[in-house]
């Protein structure tokens, strides 16, 4: 560019400027939204159309997309970081993150930084430097959808209104603060639906009281002798115990519906700004949730309901067509696509996998993912390829499970001599991807 065209180039930005918008000079950068529910189930999105339609339908959706770790700290830190819970060491709710993340070294590469919702469970809700925008809470789950407290840009209020509403207003705030900066933007939004206490808008209580209760075959499982003793030895679901899944069921999908209308704003904002088009949109959930399944009621298990989660990108410049991919991906990649599109320096400490190396003709992409977690009942890991699964409980009874003829999980084939060759195998990759350290890798 010569002289002459730079000085009117400059010209005119400053024109624009003094006219209240902001564009980028020099910077062609994409923006980040990365919007991460919270106990949201893989089989759910039906009850969002508008996020269906604008994300899922409009980019890529990951039909085998999982969390490493189906709990809720866990699995955050290792959307932050790209690192397995067991190089991270975050193993409950409890433990504090200590490597740095995505955010802060995206934030020193130039991006305008900000957070819309829920940060870590141990987090006491305070602002970190690494946001130039913080709307957030104390912990990982609030009283009560209605009137929370939040911290706002280091300021705690007591807001009046409905929580996901809120956010949603918040993000639009951010958004304009965005159009002001000469910066692309990364923006974390975190809401709470669908977690506990799963409170509902009051105008939406009367949605799909007409729902069909959980019919899965594994609901309530008549035989669960061939689990571990920790799930083995829970009982049958009460009557009472039904009627309460099934509450908090229909709760959960109740508070999908505001958040669903909130992201459809969301992406007409984008849009009006024209800014959609370069923003990378990904969206996740955090983990699944039981409903009954195995007579469990949780979460952090190995089975699909705990570690599959809804999970799409949205970034027309590298995926021009809709298309649904069935390699598995994961939480753990979303921070290595961020730095690789965000052309920021990646930390060798990432275990995770560009999603970029997807859209690539014939590129080498896993063959399979470690899960593992740290629950009450019992530490496990796992190692799964998208048709098997091989679950090792500590001190308690091995799992094998062929989910091309056995989706639910119902028939636990450790000792079946037709699948011997193949647990023997998982069980060596198994042993050498959860040492400390190591990362699978293609």
């Amino acid at each position: 560019m010569n002289r002459r065209l730079q000085t009117m180039v400059l010209t005119l930005a400053l024109s624009l400027q003094s006219c209240g918008f902001f564009p980028r000079i020099n910077d062609e950068r994409p923006n980040f939204l990365i919007i991460i529910t919270d106990d949201q189930r893989y089989d759910t999105m039906e009850y969002m159309p508008n996020t269906q339609e604008l994300i899922f339908d409009q980019g890529v959706a990951f039909s085998s997309g999982y969390v490493t770790t189906p709990f809720c700290c866990p699995s955050r830190s290792s959307i932050l970081t790209g690192m397995y819970a067991h190089n991270h060491e975050v193993h409950v709710n409890e433990d504090k993150l200590n490597f740095p993340t995505m955010i802060v070294d995206l934030h020193k590469n130039g991006y305008y930084a900000g957070i819309v919702g829920k940060y870590l469970n141990s987090w006491k809700g305070e602002p970190r430097p690494e946001f130039d925008y913080w709307v957030s809470f104390f912990g990982g789950t609030i009283p009560n959808y209605y009137d929370p407290d939040l911290n706002i840009n280091g300021k705690w209020e007591k807001k009046t209104g409905y929580i996901t509403y809120l956010f949603k207003d918040y993000v639009l705030e951010f958004l304009d603060s965005a159009s002001r900066q000469n910066k692309p933007f990364l923006l974390y939004f975190a809401p709470n639906a669908p977690h506990a206490p799963y409170t509902p808008l009051k105008e939406d209580k009367g949605l799909y009281n007409d729902l069909p209760p959980v019919s899965y075959p594994s609901y309530n499982e008549a035989d669960i002798s061939d689990k571990p003793a920790s799930i083995s030895s829970k009982a049958l679901l009460t009557v009472e115990d039904s009627t309460q899944i099934e509450k908090i069921r229909l709760r959960q999908i109740q508070t999908l519906a505001s958040l669903d209308r909130s992201i459809g704003e969301i992406i007409q904002k984008l849009k009006d700004s024209g800014e959609l088009d370069n923003t990378v949109i990904i969206f996740i959930s955090d983990n699944g949730k039981h409903w009954g399944e195995h007579r469990l009621e949780s979460k952090s298990t190995a089975y699909e309901e705990s570690v599959k989660v809804p999970f799409a990108m949205r970034y027309p410049a590298l995926i021009p067509a809709p298309y649904i991919e069935s390699r598995l991906a994961a939480n753990i990649d979303i921070a290595p696509t961020v730095y690789e599109l965000s052309e920021t320096k990646m930390p060798g400490t990432v275990d995770g996998l560009s999603l970029v190396k997807l859209f690539t003709p014939d590129a080498d992409w896993r063959k399979t993912l470690l899960l593992e977690a740290w629950p009450d009942r019992g530490h496990w890991t796992a190692v799964h390829t998208g048709q098997f699964v091989y679950i090792e409980t500590d001190n308690d009874l091995s799992e094998f499970y062929d989910l091309s003829i056995d989706p639910y999980e119902m028939d636990n084939r450790i000792n079946d001599p037709a699948y011997q060759a193949v647990i023997l195998e998982l069980k060596a990759i198994l042993a050498k991807d959860k040492e400390p350290g190591n990362s699978p890798k293609p």
